[in-house]
């Protein structure tokens, strides 16, 4: 896909024909930047772009091709077409996408939804999606009216002259299609912004609370059979022996049989209801061959601690000259941070349904990758990419998991076996045992301390796996969905030596540690891919989820090492940080810095992540063990913001969840299995554990960047911070402990 930045906007709206003989307008790939066909109207529509369909009855339909799983991109990307379409939100239908390369995210190449970047992706496009078709509208009126289009203007679905009646724009979409696409069309600016940062009302917020978004969890077709799967319980455990006489005997059970898909040896049980299979599985006798290398806890860290004593590992940062910083030091700090392996714990399981006949199959599925789940089902049936269809669910919760298609893999094996409707559901159980897990992660770092007294270095050295590696095997062949199946082994091969060429560089590992925003004058970044070998993939805030706790609480250390006040001494090294500077005096006012909560002690932490700046201040008390926060602040830096509430509602959120991982969350492996099991020992922030939360928001004119993800990375630090403060412990390991 031609890469954005270099298309003028009259390239970007180049035209082709649609199937069904409506206008699209889409990125212009090179080879096809001479299509100009118009269409005309058909079924009483007009498809005016990829994104966008007016009727003749005026009724406006958005193609969502961002996922909707709780983060807001329903409502998002709704109000950037309408700011430009002039049309009120709320008056817009909103369909999901299909898999289609137009709907591509244009930094991955792929139609996925992640790493906080759908507003940031859609801001002109969609935009200009909406422009065109205004101008197209405003000309067909023009026509009919003879008057010139520049006494036209539009307002909330009509064409209004400059006398008589205003037309609708279902009234005009017949003329509409037969006209060109404008050239040099100019976008609104802020000033003139009637719905961008002002709209706050949540699209979804009805069809959710009245029962009517279909979630994966809630598909049901005719005759579809009910499938679960007993997996090896470590990863890359087989199948040894099983007995499945009980189990098939079993009331409503159709079929019984060992199955891998998507790298995973197990036993599927499909049968008429989902307790029935459920029963069922609970008969089988499996015996499972399971590697000699599957790695406990300590495995892990020590494999960490060895590869970071014995690789250099990857330079990403240099910075001065910090060998030479250390020799030259007074005083050297040195400190060790560990951090576990934690599951997404979506509300909603993995689940997934798909109908393989002998037209096709059909799929489905929460996924947050369409193309990708494509793929995974073609990989793991007879059916060829160009036979499948994916259709996109409400989506109960992503946080990363979903990009990962096993579920669907799993499926799509099973359906093709038996040719028959089939949902796949994992138990709460299985999907906290067979997760893709945020990796756990070894950290070393050291500040060196000039001879006038002040840090002048900083070195952080890591080890963590590689998530690429485990998520390259489907994207590598979206990336060329055209070639042949039997090449998608091939093409996962050279994903995963291509690097930076046929799959992106992998920062998922030091992403918030390469990019120190602070002025010291010797800074030296390493990171060592280190790999256990347990399933890891892409989790909310991914590196800046640990990077960010990490960085964060060695800043605390050198400023009571110089005897500073923690949030000034980051403001002395912050000055070419104007941003972060303001989120930071935000939020120490908003805490009242220096005077906490009663019997409280307070933390500050700040972090950029995905082109957002977050500064948060937690009030923490600790009653002997126990550590208890009672206020978090939040100032966040979004740039341009679209929907003020979405951008509260995604910080406090990620406060949440980021507060869930600093005081509960641990993944632990015994043997390469992983010990828990549900909410009772992996569980969530309850209610009567939430702390008050307040956000405010920075007025800024910078690019709107994320606001899914950033919330995250700072609230373990600030809360660490806070309990030294209140304790003298300082806490280097996650879920925060006291001793």
């Amino acid at each position: 896909m031609t890469d954005l930045t270099a298309l003028n906007r009259r390239g970007f709206l180049k035209s082709s024909a649609l199937a069904s003989g409506g206008l699209l307008l889409t990125i212009a790939l090179p080879a096809c930047s001479s299509m100009t066909h118009k269409g005309p109207v058909m079924d009483e529509q007009w498809q005016a772009s990829a994104w966008l369909r007016i009727d003749t009855d005026n009724r406006v339909t958005f193609v969502l091709d961002r996922v909707e799983m709780g983060q807001g991109t329903y409502t998002g990307l709704v109000t950037l077409l309408c700011e430009e379409l002039e049309t009120d939100p709320a008056n817009v239908q909103v369909e999901f996408a299909g898999v289609d390369s137009f709907y591509n995210n244009p930094l991955y190449k792929l139609q996925v939804t992640g790493g906080s970047t759908s507003v940031s992706t859609s801001f002109e496009r969609i935009r200009l999606a909406g422009a065109s078709a205004r101008e197209m509208l405003k000309a067909a009126a023009s026509q009919g009216l003879g008057v010139p289009v520049g006494q036209l203007r539009c307002d909330n679905g009509f064409v209004i002259p400059p006398s008589g009646q205003p037309i609708a724009y279902g009234q005009l979409v017949r003329v509409a299609a037969t006209h060109k696409i404008p050239s040099d069309i100019v976008l609104k600016k802020p000033e003139q912004f009637r719905y961008i940062g002002k709209f706050d009302r949540r699209l979804d917020a009805h069809v959710k609370v009245t029962g009517q978004a279909q979630y994966g969890i809630d598909v049901e077709l005719p005759g579809m059979l009910y499938a679960v799967i007993s997996r090896a319980p470590a990863y890359g455990g087989t199948i040894k022996s099983v007995n499945s006489a009980a189990a098939q005997q079993a009331p409503g059970v159709v079929d019984v049989f060992p199955m891998e898909a998507a790298g995973r040896h197990g036993v599927a049980v499909v049968a008429r209801s989902y307790w029935q299979a459920r029963k069922a599985q609970q008969l089988l006798v499996i015996e499972w061959a399971l590697p000699k290398s599957a790695p406990s806890d300590a495995d892990v860290m020590a494999a960490y601690a060895q590869d970071l004593a014995s690789k250099s590992g990857s330079r990403l940062r240099n910075d001065g000259h910090f060998s030479r910083a250390r020799r030259q030091s007074s005083t050297v700090l040195e400190a060790e941070y560990r951090l576990p392996y934690l599951a997404h714990a979506t509300l909603e399981p993995q689940v997934c349904v798909v109908n393989a006949n002998q037209h096709g199959m059909e799929v489905w599925a929460p996924t947050q990758a369409p193309s990708l789940a494509r793929i995974a089902a073609a990989k793991h049936s007879g059916y060829r990419v160009d036979d499948i269809i994916v259709h996109t669910t409400w989506i109960g919760g992503g946080f990363g998991r979903r990009l990962m298609q096993d579920f669907v893999a799993e499926c799509a094996f099973i359906a093709d076996r038996l040719q028959q409707p089939i949902k796949l559901i994992y138990s709460r159980e299985e999907d906290t045992r067979h997760d893709f897990y945020r990796p756990a992660s070894l950290h070393q770092l050291t500040a060196t301390v000039h001879d006038d007294g002040h840090i002048h270095g900083w070195q952080h050295r890591l080890a963590h796996p590689k998530v690429m590696h485990w998520f390259v095997p489907d994207a590598a062949a979206a990336q060329f969905s055209f070639m042949p199946k039997f090449l998608f082994p091939a093409l996962t091969a050279a994903g995963k030596l291509g690097e930076g060429i046929l799959a992106p560089n992998d920062s998922s590992g030091y992403e918030g540690a390469d990019d120190l925003p602070y002025a010291f004058e010797h800074i030296q970044v390493d990171f060592v891919h280190s790999e256990p070998g347990v399933p890891v993939g892409y989790w909310r805030a991914v590196g800046h989820s640990h990077n960010g706790f990490v960085t964060e609480s060695f800043m605390d250390e050198l400023a009571y090492q110089q005897q500073q006040d923690p949030l000034q001494f980051r403001r002395q090294l912050l000055q070419q940080h104007p941003r972060a500077l303001a989120v930071l005096n935000k939020a120490a006012e908003m805490a009242h810095w220096g005077t906490p909560l009663a019997g409280c002690a307070q933390g500050v932490a700040v972090h950029k992540s995905f082109g957002t700046w977050v500064a948060q201040i937690a009030d923490v008390s600790v009653d002997g063990g126990r550590i208890q926060v009672k206020r978090i602040v939040c100032a966040v830096d979004c740039g341009l913001v679209v929907n003020p509430d979405t951008v509260k509602a995604q910080m406090e959120g990620g406060m949440i969840f980021g507060l869930t991982a600093a005081l509960f969350g641990k993944i632990t492996l015994k043997n390469g299995a992983v010990e828990q099991s549900n909410f009772h020992d992996y569980p969530l922030l309850r209610l009567p554990e939430t702390p008050e939360l307040s956000v405010a928001i920075i007025a800024s004119a910078e690019a709107s960047s994320g606001v899914g993800e950033p919330g995250v990375p700072p609230v373990a630090a600030a809360v660490a911070n806070a309990v030294f403060a209140a304790s003298g412990q300082r806490l280097r390991e996650l879920p925060l402990q006291l001793v």
